[in-house]
């Protein structure tokens, strides 16, 4: 089941993808449930946003492709390497990405995100499937500059506008045949297998688990494969799932 989060005459609501439509739902279903209003919206007369606004994180997981790693001039370390995005960098398809003053590189990083539905803590591998809500598409923009004269993330991650999720939450998902593609400008830049991942999905929420207590709503980031770029002004980044659909942001 696909998920979104619309806003449709002013108002902001979430809904079922049927087609073409959106059946309106009567809150947020990870609170509310999935009881109906009745209503149908077109999706073309609807905006779709970020489909989950976190409530208090976004957890990332680095260097979780050996391809990357390799790419970033290193090995992949043995365990996940945790960093967080704040809440207030997170928007939705077809918003502007917006390059900071500070900075003369941005890159865009596509990846799988994994949405939470229920407060979790020191979760087991074998168990997380029962605290995830569903997935989405990330894009873990980065000031590759500031990173790199920062010697940490917080800065060159945490930028308002450098968490681009969408285009919908889908809940029955298949990990084991899902394939991340990223293009830049209908140019592909990004491919890989989600099956490539060092840590697995259950690993990470065992992990950050362990670490942080997840709360409903919360993301995570599951790293990205090889291909990274910067973008430049005017670009556009299209990050693909097939099974959840293709998110799109435009960089400025």
């Amino acid at each position: 089941m696909k998920i979104a989060r619309f806003s449709h005459r002013g108002a902001i609501n979430f809904g079922i993808v049927d087609d073409d439509a959106l059946v309106v739902l009567n809150g947020d279903p990870m609170f509310a449930g999935f009881d109906t209003t009745g209503e149908r919206v077109p999706l073309t007369e609807a905006t779709l946003l970020a489909p989950v606004i976190p409530r208090s994180k976004v957890v990332c997981v680095g260097k979780n492709y050996a391809d990357h790693a390799a790419e970033m001039g290193g090995e992949a370390p043995a365990e996940p390497l945790l960093f967080l995005k704040p809440n207030t960098s997170v928007i939705g398809p077809g918003d502007r990405i917006v390059r900071p003053p500070q900075s003369n590189r941005v890159d865009f990083e596509g990846e799988l995100a994994v949405v939470i539905g229920s407060v979790a803590k020191n979760v087991a591998a074998a168990d997380a499937a029962s605290v995830i809500f569903g997935y989405t598409i990330g894009n873990d923009v980065t000031a590759r500059d500031l990173q790199k004269t920062d010697g940490q993330w917080a800065r060159a991650k945490g930028f308002d506008t450098f968490c681009p999720l969408g285009p919908v939450i889908e809940t029955e998902f298949d990990l084991g045949a899902g394939t991340v593609e990223t293009r830049l400008n209908g140019v592909l830049k990004q491919s890989a297998p989600l099956t490539d991942m060092i840590h697995s999905v259950a690993e990470i929420i065992a992990y950050a688990s362990a670490v942080f207590t997840l709360l409903p709503g919360d993301v995570i980031l599951t790293g990205t494969p090889a291909g990274i770029e910067p973008m430049e002004s005017g670009d556009t980044v299209e990050i693909e799932i097939a099974g959840i659909g293709v998110l799109s942001n435009p960089f400025v």
